[in-house]
């Protein structure tokens, strides 16, 4: 037992310590894990939850757009349709949060499918015009069922995942670090368990030469639109059971390009960046709320700072944050904190990376 908390220790100090991206997520995540045990004001904990909500449905469009290059424009699609079919069930049938969730992003998964089979020739621009269509039409078979849809007005009563607000800030929270723990293996090139990462990120590169390599693209590419709309529509069935209330808003087109601005701000293809990108700009956002015509500065900063972003940094602030506290080996290609003068593994010289 003790050899084994030594091996674990070991290979905790080497893959997360001795890297200062992973020790400064493992700060910020335990910062956020215990914050509400000292302030549980209510404005605090909702900034909180949909932080968490959000930060799911951000890295889920990461999953099908920055690491397979399926840019989706209509996102929200896969968000609404859980939350829709977690409140009818729920309303309806009077199922439980712990099945109407995953049952709803099931029926995400569907949709998922149904949108991915005729995007399958379709790519860049095109693509992303078939996805924006999808919730427009959803919208409108919304409108033409008021009694069942409850129509503009959406449908209320919806029961919580817990009374108390407290436990769900806890319950959404390691739902989020579960799920964005998982989409991070599954797109993560280097695994030795997992492949789809490598294949993924073929695709977006090069989905011709990926195909005359031996890979089944149009396998993957359904892959990463099940994988995006499951993850989607948790984060749509954790949202109405928090709110108690779906309506058509969920569907519009500017809440799915949120999940594309989150993701450039903090860095696509990267899966933290989408994270960082919730993390940063939605509390921020959120406070601005209570300042006077809080709903125009909101939009002006929203739009200064993402064109700032795109000029000043490209990538993502996440990635550029990355590249100036480490660096990466030219020998072992290992992470190294960008101070370091020789390689903390194979003992190379760093300035060769320069």
């Amino acid at each position: 037992m003790i050899s084994y908390f030594r091996l674990w220790y070991r290979y905790f100090q080497v893959e997360v310590l001795s890297i200062p991206s992973r020790v400064i997520a493992l700060i910020f995540f335990l910062v956020i894990g215990v914050l509400p045990l000292f302030s549980q004001s209510p404005q605090l904990l909702r900034i909180l939850i949909l932080a968490a909500v959000y930060a799911i449905y951000a890295v889920s469009w990461d999953v099908l757009a920055g690491y397979t290059g399926q840019i989706s424009l209509g996102h929200g699609l896969f968000f609404g349709v859980t939350g829709y079919t977690a409140a009818l069930l729920n309303l309806h049938l009077d199922l439980g949060p712990w099945i109407t969730i995953p049952l709803g992003s099931l029926s995400a998964v569907v949709i998922g499918l149904i949108v991915g089979i005729p995007a399958l020739r379709l790519r860049g621009f095109y693509l992303a015009l078939v996805t924006l269509a999808f919730p427009i039409i959803l919208t409108g078979i919304i409108f033409i069922y008021p009694d069942f849809t409850g129509g503009e007005l959406g449908l209320f009563g919806i029961s919580r995942l817990s009374p108390s607000r407290l436990v769900n800030t806890y319950i959404v929270y390691v739902i989020m670090l579960l799920s964005v723990f998982f989409m991070y293996k599954l797109t993560d090139a280097t695994s030795k368990v997992v492949r789809t990462g490598l294949i993924f990120q073929a695709i977006r590169e090069d989905e011709i030469t990926a195909r005359k390599s031996g890979i089944n693209t149009v396998k993957y590419k359904l892959l990463a639109f099940s994988v995006s709309a499951f993850f989607a529509g948790i984060a749509g069935g954790l949202y109405v059971h928090f709110i108690k209330i779906v309506g058509p808003s969920t569907l519009e087109l500017t809440f799915s390009f949120q999940a594309v601005l989150w993701v450039i701000f903090g860095g696509m293809g990267t899966i933290y960046g989408a994270v960082v990108g919730v993390y940063l700009l939605f509390p921020f956002m959120e406070i601005l709320r209570f300042f006077p015509m809080g709903d125009v500065i909101r939009g002006v900063l929203f739009a200064m700072i993402l064109i700032l972003t795109l000029i000043f940094m490209p990538e993502g602030i996440g990635v550029w944050i990355k590249d100036k506290i480490e660096i990466t080996c030219p020998r072992c290609k290992e992470i190294n904190i960008a101070r370091r003068s020789r390689c903390r593994i194979c003992n190379a010289h760093m300035r060769l990376s320069r």
